[in-house]
């Protein structure tokens, strides 16, 4: 009976590590290519930003105030994060979650 529990305790501990394993590594299945989507995309809005700064300077007739306009926006932008901090906190935390429990 002894050797039964034991087996028992064994099995569901190496079950565990499985799990826990193959958990990890659909996270990290996910994460590696988010990662260079994000490395490529960031460089996408920067190219685009300097390009539209560029643009907005041409418009108005001084490059300068193309990019104090575009910094603004971006101000607008951190501004309403923050605001919204706890929103965006609580969303990214329930898809992670949601990703590490679901099948």
């Amino acid at each position: 009976m002894v050797k039964i529990v034991k087996d028992y305790i064994e099995n569901h501990v190496e079950l565990l590590k499985l799990d826990a394993t193959e958990k990890t590594l659909k996270i990290i299945g996910i994460s590696v290519p988010l990662f260079f989507i994000s490395i490529m995309g960031s460089f996408f809005i920067i190219l685009l930003n300097i390009g539209l700064a560029l643009l907005l300077g041409k418009w108005t007739g001084n490059y300068a105030l193309g990019f104090f306009i575009l910094s603004g926006f971006y101000l607008l932008m951190i501004i309403l994060a923050f605001v919204f901090r706890n929103h965006i906190k609580n969303f990214i935390t329930n898809k992670a979650i949601e990703a590490f429990f679901n099948d």
